[in-house]
């Protein structure tokens, strides 16, 4: 699957099933104010529904968001789910297989009392809404939906909920390294950094992908725009720079997963 020139999100328009996911063309997290836990990890959201094409939909969806994403098929596997991950936000389905939301809802609040809670809910189904509202649900989105309206109410939720920082549009922050997008501007714990255009374009990526291994082949179509070849070499030359430029004398941030690729995280973690 290709990935725009502008976007880490593929161009392909996702549908799911008639009666579940309407068709719609997800959208890029860029020029939207960043989401992030007061340590600076990524927001996390538990997605449950019994149709595993539908968490998986939502889970990629909300994943170019730049949120690390946990997800159940029922809801006895979701709070235990809930009691290790301990997510930011949950997208929850009123009906599962053993049981229905309600009660996942009450079992939920037990473990998490403040977490923001989005119902899934069929779309005629006016009596579930009312009862999820009522029993401390937070919102929801009836089915069929699109993928964009969930991700703008999750959005309204977490932010309302005060479980994330807002960073500047422009700038992406990661540990104690800090990009601005709009000065091509670059720090780490103060100290300022100078990178060629590549190198920034490198970084960048890796930054608005905290925790996640991007691929050589991933690497490649983005910051050099052309497919996997012959030219792998020329991804871990440049990882090789930043090394030497964000991680000389420091904690390492880049790290190698062998056979695998390359991701950034916090120092600390």
């Amino acid at each position: 699957m290709r990935f725009s020139e502008k976007s880490q999100v593929p161009e392909r328009v996702f549908s799911g099933g008639p009666d579940m996911v309407s068709s719609m063309t997800t959208t890029s997290p860029q020029g939207r104010t960043e989401l992030l836990r007061p340590d600076g990890s990524p927001v996390r959201v538990l997605v449950v529904d019994d149709e595993l094409s539908i968490t998986e939909l939502l889970s990629m969806a909300l994943r170019y968001e730049g949120w690390q994403i946990r997800s159940a098929g029922d809801g006895t596997g979701a709070i235990q789910t809930a009691r290790d991950f301990r997510p930011d936000a949950v997208v929850l389905d009123m009906m599962l297989p053993d049981m229905d939301g309600l009660t996942v809802l009450g079992r939920l609040r037990r473990e998490l009392p403040d977490v923001p809670v989005l119902f899934l809910t069929a779309k005629d189904a006016v009596e579930d809404r009312i009862a999820g509202l009522t029993a401390g649900g937070d919102d929801y989105v009836t089915k069929p939906f699109s993928l964009e309206e969930v991700v703008a109410r999750l959005r309204g939720l977490i932010r309302r909920s005060g479980a994330a920082d807002r960073r500047s549009d422009s700038v992406l922050v990661v540990g104690d390294l800090m990009l601005d997008e709009d000065s091509h501007e670059v720090s780490r714990g103060g100290a300022n950094i100078h990178l060629t255009a590549t190198e920034f374009e490198l970084l960048r990526f890796l930054m608005r992908n905290p925790r996640r291994v991007l691929s050589k082949a991933q690497i490649l179509d983005r910051v050099w725009s052309y497919d996997f070849g012959g030219q792998a070499n020329v991804v871990e030359l440049y990882i090789s720079y930043l090394r030497r430029k964000i991680d000389a004398g420091r904690e390492p941030m880049i790290h190698t997963r062998r056979g695998a690729g390359y991701l950034i995280k916090p120092a600390s973690s």
